[in-house]
Parts: C-alpha cells; structure tokens; sequence
C-alpha cells in the first residue's frame, strides 16, 4: 500500500515559516511537473503536518513513491531532501520531487546486510560494508525500498561480495560497476578504512535552486509589502 502525505500551498516565507514550526508544521518545496498553482518558478511552497511526515519519512527514506494529496490531487513524489534541525533533529524543511510513471529514475537505495558471515563467526574476520546504498536506475514503479545483501556466501578471509553478486529486483538496474566491491572480510586487528557515502551534487545544486528561489520569492513579498 502507497504511503500517503497531505499538504496546503504555502504562502509564509522568510522568517515567518518559524510560525509554521511552531504550529507544528513543515515547510517545504515540490519540483517536477507542477499543479497550475505553482506558475512559471518551476517550484511549488507547501506545508504539511510535522508528525505525518516524520512517519511517512522514516517508512519511506528518500526512496520510496508517496502519494502526495495536494489541491485535491494526487501526485507521486519522492522525497528528495530533508533539512533538520541540528538540537532536536526535527525536520525543518523538506524538498519533494513529483515523478513520471513512465520516466525512468536514478537514486540511491540503502542496503541491508542479512545472515551470518562464517568468516567473522569461525574465522575471527571483520566484515568490512564498502557500500551503504546503491545508485540505482528504475521506473517508479520498481523501485525498492532497499537491497537486501546476503552476507552468508562470506565464508574465508579473502571473499568479497561485489555488485554483481547482489539480487536486484526486476526492472532495476545498479549504476555501478560489476566488479565494485559491496563488502569485504579483514583479518581481525587490520586497519578498516570504509568507503565514505559519495556526496550527491545533483541533490545539493536542487536544494540551492529551490532555496534561492524560495528566499527571492520571500524578499519581494516583503518588499511589496505583502502578507
């Protein structure tokens, strides 16, 4: 079953979506193909209830399709960043992306490492989990909510799970490598250095768009004088 989110067209900006916070609200931007309401900026601001979304935010990640009601339509999104608060950890500001069914996407899907390796176990190794998500390519309709990554088929100091090993869903495709290396087993006391999770330029030059043009827009309502 979809996960559900509803959300209102929003018009505070500036300092004034503190008010939202503290109603107990959450900001927010959505991009793609846009209701009419949102114009010619390419961009739509919303607000939508704090624990709703927490809750559709920890089912779904970044991953995952939610139907967004808004206007009294539905729109499938993505959620494709969530700014939080650095003291409480609370969502602040989140950016949604509306996805065409027939239109392939690209994101990253977190993996989970299941079993028991019997080189940790009877050998004394250390696994070692190189990749923490996967970039992926799939319809909206395939995609995964994770990749499960069986960890049971390392048996000896010198097995390596690859990307070629792992069971994608159908209709999925990893952006990857074959040969990239997904987890690895060391002797026990040898120095691990864990590959850090690559940083997704894409999603940051989209959050620097949706905010300059959220702070422009909320600069010339203020200059108009507008509420």
């Amino acid at each position: 079953m979809m996960l559900k989110l509803t959300a209102k067209p929003r018009t505070a900006f500036g300092k004034k979506v503190k008010s939202l916070r503290q109603a107990g609200l959450v900001p927010a931007i959505v991009y793609g193909s846009l209701p009419a309401q949102a114009g010619q900026k390419g961009t739509l601001p919303i607000s939508l209830s704090l624990p709703e979304f927490k809750k559709v935010l920890n089912q779904a990640g970044e991953s995952t399709i939610i139907s967004l009601e808004l206007g009294g339509e539905r729109h499938d999104v993505l959620i494709h960043d969530v700014q939080t608060d650095p003291l409480s950890g609370l969502p602040i500001h989140a950016d949604f992306y509306i996805v065409s069914q027939d239109k392939e996407l690209e994101v990253a899907v977190p993996l989970v490492f299941e079993g028991v390796a019997p080189a940790v176990k009877d050998f004394g190794g250390s696994l070692v989990k190189v990749l923490h998500e996967l970039e992926i390519r799939a319809l909206p309709k395939n995609l995964p909510h994770d990749i499960k990554v069986d960890i049971s088929s390392l048996k000896t100091l010198d097995d390596q799970i690859l990307i070629k090993d792992l069971k994608l869903p159908a209709g999925v495709e990893s952006r990857l490598e074959a040969d990239e290396v997904v987890a690895a087993i060391t002797e026990a006391g040898e120095e691990v250095i864990e590959e850090a999770v690559p940083v997704d330029l894409s999603a940051i030059e989209v959050e620097k768009k949706g905010k300059q043009e959220e702070e422009a827009e909320g600069e010339e309502k203020s200059e108009t004088g507008e509420k």
